[in-house]
C-alpha cells in the first residue's frame, strides 16, 4: 500500500448538509454515510452558519432557498471563513441565473432537486477531489514558505510587473529593510543597491527561451555596522510552461568567510609556488649548462642521471604552476557565471581534440552515438576543462591497444556523462583518495606516469560548483569509468 493510499484511508471527509427539508437532509446522510463520509445536518441557514463558525467542513451541501438566512448569504460567509471548503448548491429553482450567481459567489457546483443517490455521489466525489487538491496545494505552499524562510540565503521573487511576490527574512535583513508590508510593492523599494538593481532589470530583459543565470559578486554594507559583507547574487527569470517570463528569482549567498579563506589560501599557495619556482628554474639552467658540456665533458652515465634529475625538477616546476592555476581557478568558481551549454558539442570537440594523442599511443578513443541531450546551465570553459582532464587521464593510464569510450544520457534530474577506459584500473583502497589534492596512485604500472595529482581535485571542484557530482567505478586491470552528473536547469 502506498503512502498516499494510507493517507486516503485515514482521511474521512466531513460533509455538512444545510437544508430546510428533512427528507433531503436524511436522504443525503444515508447516501454519504454509505460512501464512508461523516455527514452532519443543519435544518436552516442560521444553525448551519453557527456550526461552520465552530468547525471546518470539507464539503457543504447548501440549499439556496431557505426561510430566514438564505443559502446565498451563508455562501458568502463560508468563503470568508473557510475558502478551501467546496460548496455544492442544492436548489429546487435550477435556473441559469441562480447557478451563475452561486458560482460567482464561490460555489464549486450545483445539484437540482430532485436528485438521485448516484447524482449526489458523483458531485460529492468531484468536490472531495477538488478539496483534496486545494489542500495539497496549500500544504505544498506552506512547506515551501517555511523552507524559504528558514534558509540562510536571501531569496527574493518578483512578478512580471517587477513587484515583490516574496522576500524571505534573510533577504530583508541583508537589505536592512524592517517593514512587513513589502509584498506587492516595486522591488526597487526593497533593493537599494545599484548593482543588484541592474542585475534584476537585466534578468527581465532576457529573451524568452534563453536559458541564462546571471551571477555577480556584491559588496553590501551590513545594516547598523561599519563592516562590508561579500555576497554572490544569482538571478534568473522564471517562466511558464510555454516559455513566457513570469518574473525573476534572486538568491544572495554570503561568501565573506569563503572569500577570506580563499584569499589566505591563494596568498599562501602563490608565495610557496613562487618561492619554489624561482630556485628550481635556476637549478634547471645550471643543469642545462652541465648537460650541454659547457662546464666540461660528462660521461654517458652522468648524462642519464642528469636527465632523470631534470625530469623530476620539471615535474616540480609544473606542480608550482598548477598550484598557481588552481588557486586562481577556485577563486573564480565562487561567482561562476553560467549560460545555456550544449554538452553534446563540448564532448564532440574534446574527443576530436584528444584523438591524435590517443592514436599516437595506439588507443581507440570513441564518442558513442549521443541521444538528444537537453541543454544545461553551465560555464562552457569549465566544462571543457573537466572533460579534457578526464580524457587526458584515461589516455595516460591506458596502455597501447586499449579503448576509451565517451557517452552521455539524460537521467531524471541530471545529465550523466561517462568516460570509460580499459586501462590499469584503481585499487579499492585508492578509490576514496583519488580526488584528494596531490594524491596519485603509485604502483609498478603507474610510477613512470608524470603528473601533479591536481587534475581530479580540480575536476571535482568544478563539477560541485555546478551543483553536480562525480563518481568512479574501477577495478585493477579492468579499467575505470568516471561518471559526471550535471543537473538540468529548467527555464
Amino acid at each position: 500500500m502506498t503512502e498516499k493510499q494510507s493517507a486516503d484511508i485515514l482521511f474521512k471527509p466531513k460533509i455538512l448538509v444545510v437544508d430546510d427539508e428533512k427528507v433531503i437532509r436524511n436522504g443525503c446522510r444515508e447516501v454519504l454515510t454509505q460512501e464512508g463520509y461523516e455527514a452532519i445536518l443543519a435544518e436552516n441557514g442560521e444553525l448551519g452558519l453557527k456550526m461552520i463558525e465552530k468547525a471546518h467542513y470539507d464539503v457543504i451541501l447548501l440549499d439556496l432557498m431557505m426561510p430566514g438566512l438564505s443559502g446565498f448569504e451563508v455562501l458568502s460567509h463560508v468563503k470568508t471563513l473557510h475558502p478551501d471548503t467546496s460548496i455544492i448548491v442544492i436548489t429546487g429553482y435550477a435556473t441559469i441565473e441562480n447557478s451563475i450567481e452561486a458560482m460567482r459567489k464561490g460555489a464549486f457546483d450545483f445539484i437540482p432537486k430532485p436528485f438521485s443517490p448516484d447524482q449526489l455521489r458523483v458531485v460529492v466525489s468531484k468536490a472531495i477531489e477538488h478539496t483534496g487538491a486545494l489542500k495539497d496545494i496549500a500544504n505544498e505552499k506552506s512547506r515551501i514558505r517555511v523552507l524559504i524562510n528558514l534558509i540562510a540565503n536571501g531569496v527574493m521573487v518578483t512578478d512580471a510587473e517587477k513587484k515583490l511576490v516574496l522576500a524571505n527574512p534573510a533577504f530583508m535583513k541583508i537589505m536592512g529593510f524592517k517593514e512587513d508590508d513589502i509584498i506587492g510593492r516595486p522591488f526597487t523599494e526593497l533593493v537599494q543597491q545599484d548593482q543588484l538593481r541592474q542585475m534584476v532589470e537585466h534578468a527581465f530583459s532576457i529573451s524568452e527561451g534563453e536559458l541564462t543565470e546571471l551571477t555577480e559578486e556584491l559588496k553590501i554594507e551590513k545594516s547598523g555596522e561599519d563592516t562590508t559583507a561579500t555576497y554572490v547574487a544569482r538571478c534568473r527569470p522564471f517562466r511558464d510552461r510555454i516559455g513566457r517570463n513570469l518574473g525573476t528569482i534572486t538568491v544572495l549567498s554570503d561568501i565573506t568567510y569563503l572569500k577570506d579563506i580563499n584569499q589566505r589560501q591563494s596568498d599562501f599557495v602563490s608565495m610557496v609556488a613562487h618561492e619554489i619556482r624561482s630556485p628550481l628554474n635556476s637549478v634547471m639552467a645550471q643543469m642545462k649548462v652541465v648537460q650541454d658540456g659547457l662546464a666540461g665533458d660528462i660521461t654517458q652515465k652522468q648524462g642519464e642521471i642528469l636527465g632523470r634529475a631534470s625530469e623530476k625538477i620539471n615535474g616540480l616546476v609544473s606542480l608550482s604552476s598548477e598550484l598557481l592555476n588552481m588557486a586562481s581557478r577556485e577563486a573564480g568558481l565562487i561567482a561562476l557565471e553560467r549560460n545555456e551549454c550544449d554538452m553534446g558539442e563540448v564532448l564532440k570537440d574534446q574527443v576530436e581534440f584528444h584523438r591524435p594523442k590517443a592514436q599516437a599511443k595506439g588507443i581507440q578513443l570513441k564518442l558513442e552515438p549521443l541521444p538528444d541531450l537537453p541543454p544545461v546551465l553551465a560555464n562552457k570553459q569549465n566544462m571543457e576543462e573537466v572533460f579534457s582532464n578526464l580524457i587526458t587521464n584515461a589516455i595516460n593510464y591506458t596502455p597501447g591497444k586499449g579503448k576509451i569510450s565517451v557517452s552521455a544520457r539524460s537521467g531524471k534530474h541530471h545529465l550523466c556523462i561517462s568516460i570509460s577506459d580499459t586501462g590499469f584500473g584503481i585499487a579499492e583502497e585508492d578509490l576514496d583518495r583519488i580526488f584528494d589534492r596531490f594524491y596519485r596512485v603509485k604502483n609498478d604500472k603507474t610510477r613512470y606516469i608524470i603528473g601533479t595529482g591536481l587534475g581530479l581535485p580540480i575536476v571535482k571542484s568544478i563539477v560541485e560548483a555546478h551543483d553536480g557530482m562525480i563518481q568512479v567505478e574501477s577495478k585493477p586491470d579492468h579499467g575505470s569509468t568516471f561518471i559526471v552528473y550535471i543537473p538540468f536547469m529548467t527555464s
